[in-house]
């Protein structure tokens, strides 16, 4: 059975008081100075409302960081944190896995790239809750050791993979996702082995990297889903849950699971 909102297992966590709320760190998406604008002559860091508004309605405190490049910064962060959050966003460098065939830098941001490659390492020393869709999912494949396929569409109807990209319909699911079952991915969406997602991507998981376990197809055979074993929580998503919390019961579900794992770590502090 597809998993479909149902008004019963959406409640937001509206009237939690914000003490007993699990603290998540949000990584920043990173937009460049554009000097013809006085609001912008320096570069921004900024995180989407959407995101803070699942993770708040899921029971967490999001906090946006800021990307730096110090490792003793970096391994504060999770350490306060009691979750982590990477989001989507531009491509992951192929140099990150070896690859050197030419690529268009513009379509990759180095500065987040060193951030959240530091970010993930530290993380999964310290065995934090960790949660990240698109961009995010692609990075933890490949700071684990995995590689990308760096453009679906290249793939064609001869793989017959076509359910790559709706931007324009991201509050709306577009395909069926197949759950393993027996995974965390299973057990976070609501026990859901055949769920609907939306979908807005042009790279996605290839080889997997070590400990990564792929949980979900989309039933044109792209990966969809990915968890890193060994860790009390390591869920990375190809597509943007942070859209569809309020009318997919799956990714409310999603959100809730993360935020409860949060929830875990904050009660044992």
């Amino acid at each position: 059975m597809i998993g479909t909102r149902t008004s019963s297992s959406y409640t937001p966590h509206v009237d939690v008081d914000p003490a007993d709320r699990p603290l998540i760190l949000v990584a920043p998406r990173w937009e460049e100075a554009k000097p013809y604008l006085s609001e912008t002559l320096s570069p921004n860091e900024e995180i989407a409302s959407v995101f803070v508004d699942a993770i708040l309605a899921a029971g967490g405190l999001p906090l946006q960081m800021s990307i730096t490049e110090d490792v003793d910064v970096i391994r504060h962060y999770v350490e306060i944190a009691d979750g982590i959050a990477i989001p989507g966003g531009p491509d992951v460098n192929p140099k990150r896995w070896g690859d050197d065939r030419p690529y268009d830098p513009t379509l990759c941001c180095e500065i987040r790239d060193s951030f959240e490659f530091k970010l993930v390492s530290e993380v999964l020393r310290a065995k934090k809750p960790l949660f990240t869709t698109c961009r995010g999912t692609q990075l933890l494949n490949v700071a684990t050791g995995g590689t990308l396929c760096m453009d679906v569409p290249s793939l064609g109807a001869r793989e017959g993979r076509t359910q790559w990209r709706h931007t324009h319909v991201l509050n709306d699911p577009v395909h069926p996702v197949e759950v393993v079952p027996g995974s965390l991915l299973e057990r976070a969406v609501g026990g859901h082995r055949l769920i609907q997602t939306n979908s807005a991507h042009h790279c996605c998981v290839d080889r997997l990297g070590k400990s990564t376990r792929l949980v979900a197809k989309a039933t044109d055979g792209v990966p969809e889903c990915i968890e890193v074993e060994g860790q009390p929580f390591c869920l990375g998503v190809q597509w943007h849950p942070e859209y569809t919390w309020q009318t997919l019961e799956t990714d409310f579900n999603l959100w809730k699971s993360f935020v409860e794992a949060a929830a875990k770590v904050k009660q044992a502090r």
